[in-house]
């Protein structure tokens, strides 16, 4: 019944991403506004609620009260394809996320996503994609955006751990904005290569915001990996 409750979500999630995906290029506007992050937020909590109540896969979070009231750069542990939906669901309405440049070539999907404001990584560039990351990252901060980054790159298994790349915490630096480290436990119920959905309730942990004016990258992204490990220990 699992594999099959999973299958059944797997199909309803692919179904709404294209639904939404045609909503998003056909009423959200000829640029950016909220009008396509709104339909995105809509369709990340639709699916939570067919999470739940078909897969029995619920969640819980603590530290809502840390997010500050200014527009911040978040860096998250990435598990699995849920915490695309809870911080999307969860976190204030303007998001750009820093994603691979595959997903862009995908059709319909790929189109909403660039309507979105994402950034698009080329993973294999290196350093000049850093100084993207910095120029766009920038720019989308100073328009109120939260810019959203999976600090390891890709998805980890539960108890391992990847390298935490510098790009956020450069951005960090750079424009001294603060940092909000976010934790969670998602691979346990669904992981990163994994059909299957298990059920249970998933935790995710808002951490105190990090404060980086003055501070170097290399500081910040120290002590963002340090709070989200250590935290993932005791989840």
């Amino acid at each position: 019944m699992i594999l099959l409750r999973s299958l059944l979500f797997q199909s309803i999630l692919i179904g709404s991403s294209l639904i939404y995906s045609v909503l998003i290029l056909v009423l959200g506007g000829c640029t950016p506004d909220t009008t396509g992050a709104r339909f995105a937020r809509s369709w990340a909590r639709f699916n939570l609620r067919v999470l739940k109540r078909l897969c029995g896969l619920d969640h819980r979070v603590r530290g809502l009260e840390h997010l500050p009231t200014e527009n911040a750069i978040v860096l998250c542990k990435h598990q699995s394809a849920w915490e695309i939906l809870a911080l999307r669901a969860l976190l204030p309405l303007e998001q750009s996320w820093v994603l691979k440049q595959e997903l862009i070539r995908i059709p319909i999907f790929g189109q909403a996503l660039k309507r979105l404001s994402h950034i698009a990584i080329d993973r294999a560039a290196g350093r000049r994609e850093i100084t993207r990351l910095i120029r766009e990252g920038s720019a989308l901060l100073e328009h109120g955006y939260w810019v959203i980054i999976f600090p390891e790159g890709t998805r980890v298994a539960p108890g391992t751990q990847g390298s935490y790349n510098i790009g956020g915490a450069l951005l960090a630096e750079r424009t001294g904005r603060p940092v909000v480290p976010i934790a969670h436990n998602a691979g346990l119920f669904w992981g990163r290569r994994s059909l299957i959905k298990r059920p249970g309730t998933i935790e995710l942990v808002i951490g105190p915001t990090i404060q980086t004016q003055g501070r170097k990258a290399t500081e910040i992204n120290a002590e963002v990996e340090h709070w989200i490990e250590q935290t993932i220990t005791g989840l």
